[in-house]
């Protein structure tokens, strides 16, 4: 999404038009547009900036729900959410350096995303949203946000695009998250962990990951995110851990009651009600999926040099489907094996929202023409179709799943792990160097923001899901 200016005669007069005094009006958009920064103090011109953002945002919330906003109301709300993302752009691209390295002393240290945008947000309060104004903000749907979130896009976005900065983010992320380190002892000695959400066993060389979410079908959300990815990290900080295994447990949705599902991808009915929020976006790449890609690095790995650190490979076990977020996990293993019958899906175009790092990855895969077709045109693969190959490793009968994973445990267990490491390192860097990775997430970053916050995301939530009846259920 472009954030070009609006004409300053029309924007005044919108503002006008919800009862702003015309004076008031011309002066914050003359201010908003014509603000130039980095040629300053970095803290006057975040008090400058946050003033702006500020008074905009005050004169957001005197306006009705924006789903009860009268036509003239609506056209003033969207000028003032693009002004103020646009004026928050400009801010952080002048300063993000600076912001960056203040956020990360006052956030300790590797700090992760979280940890860095509520430390932005206490620098320069106004220009970031902080945790008590997000916490708010969550108790409106969807339909009714303003684009808080937006600014938390224009922070990132602009950290991802300076390539330092970026691959700071990219190795904090890959350190094992503090309950991991709290529970790797009673892993070690136990083999065993339950995070409610997510769960760990370790046998004969295998740490086996099941994610648990049995009401929504083993989806994704912000309540699952921390537990499955410290199982993740449990696995790898076992000693005697070869190989990952990635699998859902049963569920209780009446349709599928008792029977093992991968994942349904993000929690629709969260995305919906508006509690689910645009970090999650982020940190899920960099922690969860990442780790699973990558594993983990040691805290003197600069980022800017050759890979190194501790990873496995990785098996997944698909059963019933692998859809949306599910499918983007596929694309980072090193080995699927999939129940007969199941099938693979990015539903992007009826959620409205970017698959994470699939437009990445999966053409790669199945050539840029299916790969467009899956993210575009809601193709879906068949794991029993030819064109699912490329995706899955091998197909089997339900009943045979337990013995074929078996079987390929124990071929993975009976190499060398230095190996499996060094070749994953090498395939990495032909197909997906960081420096890639970090570039793709500055893009990402930006454009998810939008999406995330997109009336056209609600829409297709309503036209495609039948959310309005499934949220009142809910």
């Amino acid at each position: 999404m472009m954030l070009d200016q609006i004409n300053r005669d029309e924007g005044v007069n919108l503002l006008q038009q919800i009862g702003l005094d015309a004076e008031d009006a011309f002066q914050w958009l003359e201010k908003a547009q014509t603000l130039v920064f980095g040629h300053s103090d970095f803290t006057k011109e975040s008090l400058d900036c946050g003033k702006l953002c500020q008074t905009a945002r005050d004169w957001l919330e005197a306006l009705p729900l924006k789903t009860e906003r009268e036509s003239k109301q609506e056209k003033a709300g969207s000028m003032l959410v693009r002004e103020t993302a646009g004026l928050c752009w400009r801010f952080t691209r002048a300063w993000r350096k600076e912001l960056f390295q203040a956020a990360e002393r006052k956030a300790g240290s590797f700090p992760r995303l979280d940890a860095l945008a509520e430390s932005a947000a206490e620098l320069c309060p106004g220009i970031y949203p902080s945790k008590k104004e997000l916490l708010a903000e969550q108790q409106k749907l969807l339909r009714d946000k303003d684009g808080l979130e937006l600014h938390q896009g224009m922070l990132f976005s602009q950290w991802f695009s300076d390539p330092e900065l970026g691959q700071r983010m990219i190795r904090n992320m890959r350190r094992p998250t503090e309950k991991a380190l709290e529970l790797q002892e009673e892993i070690i000695k136990t083999g065993k962990a339950d995070l409610k959400y997510a769960r760990v066993e370790i046998e004969n060389g295998a740490g086996k990951v099941y994610f648990s979410h049995p009401e929504y079908l083993n989806a994704e959300d912000d309540i699952t995110l921390e537990p499955a990815e410290t199982a993740i990290d449990l696995a790898l900080l076992h000693p005697e851990v070869k190989v990952g295994v990635l699998r859902g447990d049963p569920v209780s949705h009446p349709k599928y009651s008792g029977r093992r599902l991968f994942s349904s991808g993000i929690n629709l009915t969260r995305l919906y009600q508006g509690t689910q929020s645009y970090l999650f976006y982020l940190t899920r790449e960099l922690g969860l999926v990442n780790k699973l890609f990558r594993g983990h690095c040691g805290e003197d790995w600069l980022g800017n040099e050759i890979e190194h650190g501790h990873e496995i490979p990785w098996i997944a076990v698909v059963e019933g489907f692998a859809i949306g977020g599910g499918c983007q996990l596929l694309l980072v293993m090193d080995y699927v094996l999939a129940e007969s019958g199941s099938y693979l899906n990015l539903p992007a175009r009826k959620e409205g929202i970017i698959p994470g790092c699939a437009n990445m990855r999966l053409p790669r895969m199945t050539g840029q023409r299916l790969a467009s077709q899956a993210i575009l045109f809601d193709r879906q693969f068949p794991v029993d179709a030819p064109e699912s190959r490329s995706l899955v490793n091998d197909v089997c009968a339900r009943n045979e799943i337990e013995r074929q994973l078996e079987h390929c445990l124990q071929r993975v267990t009976g190499s060398g792990l230095v190996s499996a490491a060094g070749n994953r390192k090498a395939l990495r860097a032909g197909e997906e160097s960081l420096e890639v990775f970090r570039a793709y997430m500055a893009q990402y970053a930006y454009e998810q923001a939008f999406c995330h916050l997109s009336p056209q995301l609600v829409q297709n939530l309503e036209y495609h899901w039948n959310a309005r009846e499934r949220s009142l259920k809910s």
